[in-house]
């Protein structure tokens, strides 16, 4: 989950010429193999002196855009290199360095390396959950919806669902965080062959997307479709889903290229229909 919150030490409040402005519009623009090449220019630019904090943080957008390229390896190699530096800047209970921790343990899982997302969706929600203020929250929720696709990738249903609900019903707003987490009910759902309800969460999912901005929505393209498609088909509905799924495809080579992990999601729920 993407926080866009990049402050530098000195600028409590201030994004005025903020340094890392293009690279968030660029990024939250979906285009982001630009981002990328800003983000990097920025970290190379304020590289010294040697406590300028945008630096690091520019990496840790480059991060994001390599992952949403499906440069899923590059994103966590980043990420590695980041996370001490992160913690000796800012501290190990920032919020920066969560989020930091928080979106590199969501590239894990597009590694399939379920069981290390899982584990550290789960510690950096406890840590965030015993902050204040609205980051932290949004966080510890970013945090605990990695860890419920995490359950799901590895066959632990109905403890995805459990988590899901317990977040679902703490979160009121109508928003992206909403949204994923009742898209990871509804993978849960699926997983253990409750089609229904699952199409029920699907459908909800998709009525709460309609009301949110294109920006928001962007990271998650597809994601809807392939839900509900994996409802219908598990209900026989093949024919109802085929186009759904051919379409959530499309659009993800579009948004983000072969190499995603939700590309090669759609690629492989076409082909189990076609080749039922």
């Amino acid at each position: 989950m993407k926080l866009f919150r990049w402050r530098g030490r000195h600028e409590a409040g201030q994004t005025t010429n903020n340094p890392l402005a293009q690279a968030t519009a660029l990024y939250q623009a979906g285009r982001y193999a630009e981002a990328e090449a800003e983000a990097r220019s920025v970290a190379a630019a304020r590289s010294r002196p040697r406590d300028d904090t945008y630096a690091p943080l520019a990496l840790g957008i480059a991060a994001l855009a390599a992952g949403a390229q499906g440069r899923h390896a590059d994103a966590v190699t980043t990420y590695d290199a980041l996370l001490p530096v992160f913690g000796k800047t800012f501290g190990p209970k920032h919020p920066q360095t969560l989020k930091l921790r928080s979106d590199r343990a969501q590239a894990l899982s597009s590694l399939a390396r379920h069981t290390e997302c899982e584990a550290e969706c789960a510690a950096v929600a406890r840590v965030a959950a015993r902050g204040t203020g609205p980051d932290m929250l949004l966080i510890a929720t970013a945090a605990r919806n990695g860890q419920v696709y995490a359950l799901t990738s590895l066959g632990r249903h109905p403890e995805a669902e459990a988590l899901a609900r317990e977040a679902l019903a703490a979160r009121r707003a109508p928003d992206r965080f909403t949204l994923v987490l009742r898209l990871g009910l509804a993978r849960s759902l699926n997983g253990q062959d409750r089609h229904e309800e699952a199409l029920v969460e699907a459908e909800r999912a998709d009525d709460l997307r309609r009301r949110l901005p294109q920006e928001q929505l962007r990271p998650e393209t597809g994601a809807v479709e392939l839900a509900t498609a994996t409802a219908l088909l598990g209900l026989g509905r093949a024919g109802e889903a085929r186009p759904l799924v051919a379409a959530a495809r499309d659009a993800c080579l579009a948004a983000f290229g072969p190499d995603h992990r939700r590309t090669a999601e759609a690629e492989a729920l076409l082909g189990r229909i076609d080749g039922a």
